[in-house]
């Protein structure tokens, strides 16, 4: 067997595993749902007692307390209305429980429902962010504000980004508690809480932000995405599963932040994360309880002395992962590794510097589908150099055959000779045979970090490319089983096993764009090696027929460039492939060349 034979072969089966095990899922065991108001939040926030940054709450207060029965009662709500959401909040506890993604839709289909993120409690499941107070000295906890406070209005009627709401919440005893809500053109809102100290004594309270999530999410289980908790502290990345966060000790479950910090919870492509004003030193807590995953930013104490008013600024991002407005709340606000809050993954190194310059692509171009074609011309124009060193050495290979074929005559049986000749050979005419597969060996990561890219970034996702691919996010919609449309009834669902075996057009064109690809060099004359050449394309045909139709364009457009670079490099080296001949020859029962 020709040593580049040989490596072409252990390149493609190496690929072909590393690509399969990508279809591995882990699905996670799933726990029983609980209902909310099992206990208290007791536990989860008292972890702050000898952590240093804050000290010990009462043990004898419940510092949130939940009481389904009233909220069961309905409070006043306020509009929300901005470019990017639409929804409302209750005054009670100022919940942002009620939260529509404007620009984003549940499917492609006409009419379909926008993306919800929040829904308040009583809905199927309920999902919102909130922030109130704990108290600490000087005050009890029935005279701080807690989530179940039915605030009042002072100003403002709907929340805009031009309109902010500001409310308010007279505890009867000389504390004013106010609470100001704002929100930009994008998704982040803007929280100052204020006390207002009419007593003749001081006061001691913290802030406390929140984001609940009652019982099991949805979550796709696919083990290269993640779902769950999401928590960055002093430039530490921290990702744990919903399953992880049951299980949670004490130590997990908080993080004392010295200056830049956020956490949320994260699905695929939206996410609802507290942020602390860089800079500000917090208690960071996530857990399981009550039946609820739940995150807090936790404030040092503030001192509020007799006669003045403090206040306490933090931020919340709830909408949409897009890659352009987290990156200018990272560059611009200052909110430190904001970006890591999409699943750039193990390849990051790739993904990031692969996803940036796709963006910009498309904001030249306008089109996804186009802009990956672009991508993949400028990847195949960097590694030009080591394609054009590896076709070099490939065609140089091809004019040695008449002499690897002779010594092989005379080595016979033995092996060893064989090897040693063939290395001299080697030596004599500074070939590598192992240069062959380079190409293909370096495609694996690129092949890696876009498969990532595609994947979980949100601008991929419902992108229309042509005519019916209009999701590049997606698998190809088209089947064989209708002839691609033509016969009077509807293609499988594409995410089903059958569309695997009735794959679409986009799957056909990468198996022809391989078959061709092998056309550029003769059948190997090993009755071994041939079944696999002969089987190979079709394999990877229906293998890579079930991915995202983004990916399959990349790779026919890659196999198409690399058809094209290696006919004309090998063709330059005085070798010119008879691709014409290597077909017919595929295609002849007859051929003696595969039957020796």
């Amino acid at each position: 067997m020709e040593d580049q034979t040989k490596n072409l072969i252990l390149a493609t089966v190496l690929s072909f595993l590393v690509i399969l095990a990508w279809f591995v899922l882990f699905p996670p065991e799933i726990p029983e749902e609980a209902t909310e108001g099992q206990t208290t939040e007791e536990s989860l926030l008292d972890t702050a007692a000898d952590d240093g940054l804050v000290p010990p709450a009462p043990a004898d207060q419940p510092l949130v307390a939940d009481t389904p029965a009233a909220e069961a009662v309905e409070a006043p709500r306020v509009t929300i209305d901005t470019p990017s959401l639409q929804g409302s909040f209750t005054l009670r506890g100022g919940r942002i429980d009620d939260l529509l993604l404007k620009g984003y839709r549940e499917t492609l289909d006409e009419g379909s429902d926008l993306v919800r993120l929040f829904s308040p409690t009583g809905t199927q499941e309920p999902y919102f962010a909130m922030h109130s107070w704990v108290a600490e000295t000087g005050v009890t906890a029935e005279l701080v504000p807690s989530t179940e406070t039915v605030w009042s209005i002072e100003s403002g009627e709907t929340l805009t980004p031009e309109t902010p709401v500001t409310l308010v919440w007279d505890n009867g005893a000389g504390l004013i508690f106010r609470k100001t809500i704002s929100v930009d053109e994008s998704f982040m809102f803007s929280i100052t809480q204020s006390v207002e100290n009419t007593t003749g004594s001081a006061v001691s309270l913290r802030q406390l932000g929140e984001i609940r999530r009652l019982g099991q999410p949805d979550t796709r289980n696919f083990f290269i995405l993640h779902e769950g908790l999401i928590r960055m502290s002093d430039g530490e990345l921290e990702e744990a599963t919903y399953d992880d966060l049951q299980d949670f000790e004490v130590a997990d479950a908080r993080v004392t932040v010295a200056e830049n910090g956020w956490l949320g919870f994260t699905d695929k492509y939206w996410m609802a994360t507290l942020v602390e004003k860089p800079g500000t030193g917090f208690l960071s807590i996530a857990g399981y309880e009550g039946g609820a995953y739940r995150a807090y930013a936790l404030s040092p104490t503030m001192q509020v002395a007799p006669g003045e008013t403090a206040s306490y600024d933090s931020r919340l991002y709830a909408g949409a992962k897009e890659w352009e407005a987290i990156r200018g709340y990272q560059n611009e606000a200052g909110i430190d590794r904001f970006l890591d809050s999409i699943d750039w993954g193990w390849f990051f190194f790739l993904t990031k510097p692969i996803f940036a310059l796709l963006h910009w692509l498309n904001g030249i171009i306008g089109n996804m589908g186009w802009a990956i074609i672009a991508l993949t011309v400028l990847i195949k124009a960097i590694l030009l150099p080591l394609a054009f060193k590896s076709y070099v050495s490939m065609a140089k290979m091809k004019e040695l055959q008449p002499e690897m074929e002779k010594l092989k005559e005379r080595a016979g049986d033995d092996r060893q000779a064989m090897q040693q000749g063939m290395m001299e050979l080697y030596k004599k005419n500074k070939v590598n045979p192992a240069s062959g597969c380079l190409p293909i060996l370096l495609q694996i990561p690129i092949f890696f970090a876009l498969y990532k890219v595609i994947f979980v970034t949100l601008e991929l996702r419902h992108a229309p490319w042509v005519g019916w691919i209009q999701d590049l996010s997606a698998p190809d919609p088209s089947s064989i089983f209708n002839l691609f449309g033509l016969l009077p009834w509807d293609a499988p669902d594409p995410n089903s096993f059958v569309a695997l075996i009735f794959i679409g057009i986009m799957p056909i064109l990468l198996g022809v764009s391989m078959w061709l690809q092998q056309k550029l060099n003769p059948q190997p004359t090993d009755p071994t090696q041939k079944m696999i050449f002969a089987w190979m394309p079709w394999v990877f045909m229906f293998m890579l027929g079930g991915f995202a139709s983004g990916l399959v364009l990349y790779w026919i457009t890659n196999n198409t460039i690399t058809f094209i670079q290696q006919y004309a490099i090998m063709r330059s080296q005085g070798y010119t492939p008879d691709v014409l001949g290597n077909i017919r020859a595929s295609l002849s029962r007859g051929d003696k060349s595969g039957d020796k």
